[in-house]
């Protein structure tokens, strides 16, 4: 039972918080049809709040106080005023999604009566469709890549940190050597993640299309066909045979509809996601990389490197945590010591290999 309500009194804190920021949004949107969409979604975190506090008043707990981070009102509003604000609903999406699987944990593990499963089953509902709303807003202004520049930019952090680390035992008392050398693993490390991701989004472009000509060709030729397509893969994802069945041939009749369904639309820009990434990657590079170029020695060097390169790490930990709900220590905790893991055995490697190859560079 105090499980029950420790939990209650979390997921109420949490609609609490989220109100005010959806709210605060909503007031800094620009765009009528975003300021519309964020209080729509303010009020209804609003009852799911309120939904909460009833379940606690109704096991006679007290309602638990809420302050409102006034770290995450900050970054709100210094975001608010020098970027749109869907940027920041791009970090919210995360949100939603930790709350999903919050909620339906609580909802299978815990004894509840079936009205509150019934209203907790609603609230889930809720938050997975604030969760497509924030995907679709992002892509009509094309950021839905923020998410992949942090990602790219965490890579080139981790993964240079752990190259100047393991060069600095090679290469002791030549920092600038260690500080070119990293410079051109990140550069071709940013290149080969910008073509990646490129190739990625065209090949996945190429391949709908394809897709789509064959539907076009079905669909004149035997639209049956095509049909009968969609409704193997209704029943895949588990959807009972008769009801696959009735759904698709409703659908039949739509053809544009159909396609839709059975050909996932690629929006991205393959030029613009491959720049996006390859420049992400190049910034995290430069953290660990710059020290090195200012040093009388690596060891001298190899300290700022793994401090640059865990403030930034902080900061982008900091910031998607704070904005998204995750905890704020755990995201830190969890990316910074990822990446000083990855540099203290590069060092290690680095450190064998001088001792096996006898190697002594100046």
């Amino acid at each position: 039972m105090r499980q029950i309500v420790e939990y209650a009194k979390e997921f109420y804190k949490d609609e609490i918080n989220d109100f005010v920021t959806y709210s605060y949004l909503s007031e800094k949107a620009k765009d009528p049809e975003l300021k519309k969409i964020l209080k729509e979604i303010a009020e209804i975190e609003k009852s799911h709040a309120q939904f909460w506090k009833d379940f606690l008043q109704k096991r006679g707990e007290k309602i638990p106080e809420t302050a409102h981070s006034k770290i995450r009102l900050f970054l709100l509003s210094v975001l608010s005023k020098i970027i749109n604000p869907v940027f920041v609903v791009s970090f919210l999406e995360l949100g939603e999604s930790g709350a999903v699987k919050k909620y339906y944990d609580f909802l299978k593990k815990e004894s509840i009566d079936e009205e509150e499963k019934e209203k907790i089953k609603k609230i889930i509902v809720d938050e997975l469709e604030h969760e497509t709303t924030f995907s679709k807003e992002t892509q009509k202004l094309g950021v839905s890549n923020i998410r992949d520049f942090v990602l790219g930019m965490n890579d080139g952090l981790v993964e240079i940190l752990g190259v100047v680390t393991g060069l600095s035992a090679v290469y002791l008392n030549n920092p600038f050597m260690v500080a070119i050398s990293g410079l051109i693993v990140g550069i071709a490390g940013a290149l080969s993640m910008g073509i990646g991701a490129f190739i990625s989004v065209r090949s996945q472009r190429q391949v709908n299309e394809g897709i789509k000509e064959k539907l076009e060709i079905i669909f004149d030729i035997r639209p049956e066909k095509a049909v009968d397509e969609f409704k193997e893969k209704l029943v895949e994802t588990g959807i009972p045979e008769k009801l696959a069945e009735e759904i698709s041939s409703k659908l039949g009749k739509e053809k544009n509809s159909l396609k839709k369904l059975l050909v996932e639309e690629v929006t991205e820009n393959e030029i613009v996601s491959g720049l996006f990434t390859g420049f992400a990657y190049l910034i995290g590079v430069l953290f660990p990389v710059l020290p090195y170029f200012f040093s009388p020695t690596s060891i001298t060097a190899l300290p700022f490197a793994v401090l640059f390169a865990g403030l930034a790490l902080t900061v982008v930990a900091t910031v998607i945590s704070v904005l998204s709900g995750i905890n704020v220590k755990k995201k830190i905790l969890e990316m910074v010591l990822t990446a000083f893991l990855a540099a203290g055995l590069s060092y290690g490697f680095g450190s064998l290999m001088q001792s096996i190859f006898g190697i002594n560079i100046d």
